[in-house]
C-alpha cells in the first residue's frame, strides 16, 4: 500500500536515522523490518543481500518515494512522514546505480549538486570521487559535453560523475545504491575512501552486492526476503557463521577473515 506524502515540518538538523517495525508491501514485494536503528551521525552503514531481498526498498522508503504502511522511519527522532519531502531530500545525497547525467558540460553536471559552486569546489569533489583523472582526458576537460544521458561516457564514468555531484552537495546523509557497480576495484576503493575521510560528519548508507567494498562499515545489515536477518560488523558476522558469512564464502572473500 502507498501512503501519500504529508508536507509539514522542516528538515532535521543532523543525520541520526532509525527505523521502527517499518512495513511496506507492493504488487510483487512485501517487506517487514524489525530493526531499531540503521545509522547515526558520522557512521557508515552497509546493506547487503541477494537480489530482490529489499535493499533498494529501504532507500526508497528513506527518500519518501513510498511511505511505510506500518511502523515509522525517523531522522533526528522526527517521523519523516511529517517532513516536507523537498526539505527531507535536501538533506540526502542519493547516487543510484544508473545515475542521471544531463546533456551539459562535465562542470555543470557536477555543479548541479550545489548551484553556484566554483571551479575549485567542483574540482575537489571530482578528486574525491576519483573522477578527475578521466575528466582530464576528455576533449575540453570540465567543459566537455556529456551528451544525452551521458552517452559519451562509460558506465563507470557516469557513476563517478554522480558521486562527485553528491560529494559537492555535502548533505548530512549520503546514500550509495549500487553506486560503484561499474567501477574497477582500485577506483572503487579510492572513491569510497574519500567518503570516510577524517572529520566527515555525514552518515553514509551503502547498498552493495560486492562485499569487498563494505567490510570496513561501522554496521552491516544483512537482508533476506524483505527482512533484516543479521546486523553487526564484518569480523563479528564472519565469526557468527550466519547469512553474511555464507555470502562472503560465495564471493570467495575468505581472505578477509
Amino acid at each position: 500500500r502507498f501512503r501519500p506524502a504529508v508536507p509539514s515540518r522542516s528538515s532535521p538538523t543532523s543525520c541520526s536515522c532509525s527505523m521502527t517495525r517499518a512495513r511496506w508491501s507492493g504488487p510483487t514485494f512485501r517487506m517487514w523490518h524489525r530493526i531499531r536503528r540503521i545509522g547515526c551521525g558520522r557512521r557508515r552503514v552497509s546493506i547487503v543481500g541477494a537480489s530482490g531481498s529489499g535493499k533498494s526498498t529501504i532507500v526508497q522508503l528513506l527518500m519518501r518515494f513510498y511511505d511505510p504502511a506500518a511502523g515509522a522511519i525517523y531522522l533526528d527522532d522526527i517521523d519523516i512522514r511529517t517532513l516536507d519531502p523537498t526539505n527531507l531530500r535536501a538533506r540526502i545525497a542519493l547516487v543510484p546505480q544508473d545515475p542521471v547525467v544531463f546533456a551539459e558540460s562535465v562542470f555543470d553536471n557536477i555543479a548541479y549538486g550545489r548551484p553556484g559552486a566554483t571551479m575549485q569546489q567542483v574540482n575537489k569533489a571530482a578528486r574525491g570521487a576519483a573522477a578527475d583523472d578521466f575528466i582530464a582526458t576528455l576533449n575540453g576537460g570540465y567543459s566537455a559535453i556529456c551528451g544525452e544521458r551521458g552517452v559519451t561516457l562509460s558506465g563507470g564514468q557516469r557513476q563517478r560523475l554522480a558521486m562527485a555531484r553528491a560529494l559537492l552537495k555535502d548533505a548530512p546523509i549520503l546514500v550509495l545504491d549500487e553506486a560503484t557497480s561499474a567501477l574497477d576495484a582500485q577506483t572503487e576503493r579510492k572513491a569510497l575512501a574519500s567518503l570516510a575521510a577524517p572529520g566527515s560528519r555525514r552518515t553514509t548508507v551503502v547498498v552493495a552486492h560486492r562485499l569487498a567494498t563494505i567490510r570496513n562499515a561501522d554496521r552491516i545489515l544483512v537482508m533476506d526476503n524483505g527482512r533484516i536477518v543479521e546486523s553487526g560488523r564484518h569480523d563479528d558476522l564472519l565469526v557468527a557463521g550466519g547469512p553474511y558469512a555464507r555470502l562472503v564464502q560465495r564471493q570467495d572473500l575468505k581472505s578477509f577473515a
